[in-house]
């Protein structure tokens, strides 16, 4: 099923209300509650009370991340690991009226992510605080309301406790939050699991196991319905449909198992998703319904022949991912979570790892429409600190609850293959490190018993073995940085299976190797698959008189944030990012670059997360005449290199010479020519043209037209380009975006992560001859103009549509209907 048909089908049951809620219904049913929030940054006294006076502070919708508007600085608490963002404490607060016939109902609210210390209050109730800002929540709301009146819920966000992360989090409800409305009898929203345990002659069994809850004081007798949609099934919908009686206050568990004809297969390639809807009624009036999505596959790890996706050996070209969107912060808007997946799918990767916490549910959504496998991970540490403030603190108390929601919520998606219990645990040469594993493995098992369980595990000194305990443990051993080690294990340890949960970018070639080579090495995850905020200067390369040493070493403001990724923070591939989809994919076949020279008087020197600075630019001003480094990735035996038409040499290339070829020549402006080449026959070619001086500004979104729905995103890169249209990278520009119309500018980048320019404002330099804008729509239709004007260059305008919604956003893992 397309991704547009799902949306089609599960907007027939969503209904957005951004402001009040009106009517009522005897249905139950969820809605996003994203619209029309008041925000303050700082503490207030009585700001959780009804009567509080909040009518100056700003109005705005969610997802919201309030570091990332703020100014990149020095002093900042966060520092090196943060990003140099401010943190503090917010307030967030929302009217809403409940109607008096929902009274014998149960309202609940439901946030998908807060960052951190949320504490949430109705009508000045405190209803308890969530510490870890990566797992979602619920929180029963039905016992505090006022009925046929108006109610406030507010949210104290704390995140002023620094440092108490390794990478920057964000501040604020940074993903949807949701209202969940319930009659007495309903579907637990986290309590249906859909499983496929046998795919086999043309036919699959699809396992649901319901969990009803009767919330009543009296036995109540009702029917479950439990219907499979999607491929037609000529005229037979698959369905079951069973008589439950439900004893007054208990959950009851039902099984039931439809059996599907023909089914499609969800796969990498064609990732069709199934929809499951359940209903729950009572003497013909229905009282629940849910629709879920999800796909018919099988996965299988064993050490003889690696993982298997529907019985097909897979090798994992994985990459760590870490939560934030770039200039957006951590907010997470569908659109941005979406257009992340599409970027690790289009470089090459089959695989993400959620480096280190659980992601939003609008990221796997997107995983599982587009066919991207996850490791869904839940902490980057257990008992022992690796920060002052972070998640140590809470572990013992909150542990299970978190990695419950964890997996509760994620398991029916057909994109995780695996769950990860925790990364470079500080404990992990202790024997209690084993129990806690074991401990923590069980609990998965006991929520999902379909995947196996990892972690990630490194040392680099030589006591290595002592882990053997603690890889057992597990289902699948996880090595950060250590795969080297990974044959002597196999014959001291025959059974393991092995992953790469980390990797340097540097070592592509040697862990393809290691990988293709040997079927118990199922994959490898480069640390990381994209640019990140914070763990600053992590992958940076430096130039002579700049400060030495690795990033955890010293500060290096104003490095900001990682720069170890395959892709930058607008989007684009680094040159690294072609040579590894060259490895793994065969659709890679030719990629041209040039390695920055070294200045006069120095060197460039690199860290251990960087490579060298490569760039696909053939405009080198002020070395003409001076050898320059070219390289030419290529999967053909040999490849020719021309310049302005004249040959300069033939070298072997492919797997001889590791798919990388370097041809060094003195620098002339024109026409830089890669040609690959098979049996003497030229058979692809790459291009690189020296750039003239900039004569303009070019404008190009990702989409010209938006849904109003005050959520929608449009990427826009802007590029300085000579009067041919060939980017030039050595122009340094300041932008002005000017923005009419229903929407607003949401973020600016240049991907410069030694740039401490606010992301959030008018104005951007550029970096390399680029920079970028994200366009956010309003919840009205219209027309939006972004006009990008520098001094002594026309400006430059687009236009994007921004029209009426007709697929609203829908959640599927939870009832989407009032």
């Amino acid at each position: 099923m397309s991704g547009r048909l799902l949306l089609a089908l599960v907007s027939m049951c969503v209904l957005q209300v951004n402001a009040q809620i009106t009517g009522s219904t005897n249905k139950s049913g969820t809605l996003l509650f994203d619209a029309d929030w008041r925000f303050a940054l700082g503490d207030f006294s009585g700001a959780e009370n009804s009567g509080f006076n909040d009518s100056n502070w700003r109005l705005l919708d969610l997802p919201h991340d309030w570091s990332i508007e703020s100014n990149i600085e020095a002093d900042h608490p966060s520092g090196n690991a943060g990003g140099y963002f401010a943190d503090g404490t917010g307030w967030y607060r929302k009217s809403f009226h409940v109607p008096a016939d929902w009274k014998g109902r149960e309202l609940s609210v439901y946030f998908g992510g807060v960052y951190m210390n949320g504490e949430v209050f109705i009508n000045g109730k405190s209803l308890g605080i969530h510490p870890y800002g990566y797992t979602p929540f619920r929180l029963n709301l039905t016992p505090y309301l006022h009925y046929g009146d108006s109610n406030v819920l507010a949210v104290r966000v704390d995140n002023s406790k620094q440092v108490n992360c390794r990478w920057y989090s964000g501040s604020g409800i940074y993903r949807h939050v949701w209202l969940e409305l319930k009659n007495k009898v309903h579907l637990d929203p986290w309590g249906v699991q859909i499983t496929t345990p046998v795919i086999s002659g043309g036919k699959a069994t699809v396992r649901i196991q319901s969990a009803i809850v009767n919330n009543d004081d009296v036995e109540r007798r009702v029917r479950l319905i439990t219907t499979v949609m999607g491929k037609p099934h000529a005229g037979r919908v698959p369905k079951a449909e069973k008589l439950v009686t439900l004893q007054p206050g208990d959950t009851t568990v039902i099984v039931q198992n439809i059996e599907v004809s023909q089914p499609k297969l969800w796969d990498l390639a064609s990732p069709y998703l199934y929809m499951l809807q359940s209903e729950i009624q009572e003497q013909g009036r229905d009282l629940d319904q849910a629709v879920r999505a999800f796909g018919i596959r099988s996965i299988k790890f064993t050490a003889e022949k690696g993982f298997e996706l529907n019985g097909r050996m897979v090798k994992l070209n994985g990459g760590c991912v870490h939560h934030d969107n770039g200039c957006l912060g951590a907010a997470a808007y569908d659109r941005a979570e979406e257009r992340k997946v599409a970027l690790l799918k289009a470089a090459g990767f089959n695989a993400v790892r959620t480096a280190h916490n659980p992601p939003s549910t609008a990221f796997l959504d997107a995983c599982d429409r587009l066919g991207m496998l996850v490791i869904d991970e839940a902490f980057d540490g257990w008992r022992t600190g690796k920060n002052k403030y972070d998640y140590a603190l809470y572990f013992d108390s909150w542990w299970k609850r978190d990695l419950d929601a964890m997996v509760l919520r994620d398991r029916n998606h057909p994109s995780i293959i695996m769950w990860s219990i925790g990364n470079e645990i500080i404990e992990r040469k202790e024997p209690e490190a084993v129990e806690t594993a074991r401990m923590l493995a069980g609990e998965v098992k006991a929520k999902d018993s379909t995947r196996p369980v990892t972690s990630a595990m490194t040392t680099w000194d030589q006591d290595w073995t002592i882990f053997d305990p603690l890889m057992a443990a597990h289902d699948v051993a996880g090595y950060n940085y250590q795969l080297q080690r990974a044959t002597a294990d196999h014959l001291r340890v025959p059974g393991r299976i092995i992953v790469q949960t980390e990797s340097y970018p540097r070592d592509a070639y040697e862990n393809w190797e290691l990988v293709s080579s040997h079927p118990y090495i199922i994959g490898d995850f480069v640390w990381t698959a994209m640019d990140y905020l914070g763990e600053s200067s992590i992958g940076r390369y430096y130039y002579p008189g700049e400060p030495e040493g690795q990033h955890w070493e010293r500060e290096f403001y104003p490095w900001h944030g990682a720069y170890c990724g395959d892709i930058d923070l607008m989007g684009d591939r680094k040159p690294i990012s072609y040579y590894r989809s060259l490895l793994y994919n065969d659709s890679q076949k030719l990629y041209l670059a040039v390695r920055e020279p070294n200045p006069p008087g120095g060197t460039i020197k690199e860290t251990l997360w960087s490579v060298w600075p490569t760039w696909r630019s053939w405009t080198w001003p002020g070395y003409e005449g001076k050898n320059m480094e070219v390289v030419v990735y290529s999967r053909y035996p040999a490849v020719r290199l021309y310049l302005n038409d004249r040959l300069i040499g033939e070298k072997p290339s492919g797997a001889a010479a590791a798919f990388k070829t370097v041809f060094s020549i003195p620098y002339q402006k024109g026409v830089l020519k890669a040609v690959g080449i098979q049996k003497g026959q030229q058979m692809l070619t790459d291009v690189l043209q020296t750039a003239g001086p900039v004569a303009g500004i070019r404008l190009v979104a990702d989409r010209r037209r938006m849904d109003a729905s005050g959520q929608d995103l449009s990427y826009v890169k802007v590029e300085l380009v000579d009067k041919d249209g060939v980017i030039q990278p050595n122009g340094d520009y300041t932008l002005g975006f000017e923005i009419s119309g229903p929407g607003t500018i949401a973020g600016l980048d240049n991907a410069n992560l030694k740039d401490p320019d606010p992301y959030v404002g008018h104005s951007r330099k550029t970096w390399k001859g680029k920079a970028l804008a994200v366009i956010k729509s309003s919840h009205q239709p219209g027309t939006i103009e972004l006009r990008v004007h520098a001094e002594g260059l026309p400006a430059a305008t687009l236009k994007i549509q921004s029209q009426k919604v007709t697929a609203k956003p829908a959640r599927l893992s939870l009832v989407t209907q009032f």
